[in-house]
């Protein structure tokens, strides 16, 4: 199964690590952290020009991607258990 994460960006379920709200995870030093060193390590892919609410994790054939999305977390959920 696939989830779509925004601008006709897809990832496979299967690859998936995590889906994480951006409001709750950069309130902790770690969390804040996280996201500038993805982008410095070159493995953010925005799927959104909109408001940014979440961010997915997924790893393939071992390499992280950390995908940027407009959609909230309760969405992606909602489209996961859907398709």
């Amino acid at each position: 199964m696939y989830i779509h994460a925004g601008n006709d960006i897809v990832v496979n379920t299967k690859d998936i690590i995590g889906v994480f709200d951006m409001d709750n995870t950069t309130v902790s030093r770690q969390g804040r952290s996280f996201l500038p060193h993805a982008q410095k390590n070159g493995i953010i892919i925005n799927a959104t020009d909109d408001l940014p609410r979440s961010y997915i994790v997924a790893s393939h054939r071992g390499r992280t991607s950390v995908y940027i999305s407009s959609y909230t977390t309760q969405m992606l959920e909602k489209h996961t258990r859907n398709s």
